[in-house]
């Protein structure tokens, strides 16, 4: 009897799906989607195919990262160990996704700029925005305890995304402008905010107070002749962010090998070269970048 109401219900599930459908073993590699009576419920799914001919840039963004820092014990204004750890798991999502030729990060933001002829995923906004989002997520709470070693993860950071096209590589160029110009005017602001409670002693309210309605020059004297800080002379990477951009890079290892006529095996250092997202600290809104690295403009 009860063979009989297995292969009863057997038989139901072949007719759903329809036939020659093969049940797909645990572990195995997914089979072409089968047809069935079900299937007209693909026709709900958007079509968010991206326009050919456009740079993708996917942009992600820390979800409520000003009290994950404060949880975390972040330096202020800036914190060294979060932004190498931000970049590591941006160097880490372009070696997963190789049609990225650059990327561009500051404080918990980063900006993935796919090839303009890419074909990945079909050009579908969700894989790109998806991948990226869940790719820097998991490589952050992985490589959280490399850079804070003695800061316990409290729990996992969380990251938004989008994906926004543009058609020209003038339109590009301003977008990556744009987000360097934030980078300078949040930092310059931050720098003169910490100071003033952590060495001046006023409360965060009254160092709000004290810098409405300033300029970028007001700040500046303000650092300068209360603080004896030139702002010009502060790190590159707090002012200018951080560029991620392919280079040839030689490494060096140390491989066992058994040489000809030797009956042991000795360690010999072997140099490979190799493709690696590179970090640099430099302005990208003036030319002289772009004529140094013609390459990621190029349309290969």
């Amino acid at each position: 009897m009860r063979l009989r109401v297995r292969e009863a219900a057997a038989a139901a599930a072949a007719a759903a799906v329809g036939p020659g459908t093969r049940a797909r073993p645990g572990g195995g590699r997914r089979a072409p989607m089968a047809k069935s009576k079900f299937e007209y419920v693909r026709d709900f799914e958007a079509d968010d195919t991206c326009l050919p001919n456009c740079w993708v840039v996917t942009r992600l963004d820390g979800r409520n990262f000003h009290r994950f820092a404060e949880q975390h014990g972040f330096i202020k204004p800036n914190d060294d160990r979060a932004l190498h750890l931000m970049t590591k798991c941006a160097q880490t999502v372009m070696q997963e996704l190789e049609d990225i030729v650059m990327a561009y990060g500051q404080s918990d933001e980063y900006s993935f700029v796919f090839k303009k002829k890419s074909n990945w995923f079909k050009r579908r906004a969700s894989k790109f925005m998806t991948h990226v989002v869940s790719q820097f997520a998991s490589s952050y709470v992985f490589y959280w305890k490399d850079y804070f070693k003695d800061q316990p993860l409290l729990y996992p950071p969380g990251f938004d995304g989008r994906v926004v096209l543009y058609p020209s590589n003038q339109n590009l160029k301003d977008y990556l402008s744009w987000r360097q110009a934030d980078c300078h005017i949040n930092n310059l602001y931050n720098t003169v905010f910490w100071m003033l409670v952590q060495r001046s002693g006023l409360t965060p309210v009254q160092a709000q107070d004290r810098l409405q309605g300033t300029l970028a020059g007001d700040k500046n004297e303000i650092l300068f002749s209360e603080f004896n800080i030139n702002y010009n002379n502060e790190p590159l990477i707090y002012r200018k962010g951080t560029v991620l951009i392919w280079q040839k890079v030689k490494e060096v290892a140390t491989k066992r090998i058994k040489l000809p006529k030797e009956t042991e095996e000795k360690e010999v250092e072997v140099t490979r070269t190799r493709s690696k997202a590179v970090p640099l600290h430099c302005d990208i809104i003036g030319d002289q970048f772009w004529e140094d690295y013609p390459e990621i403009l190029a349309d290969s």
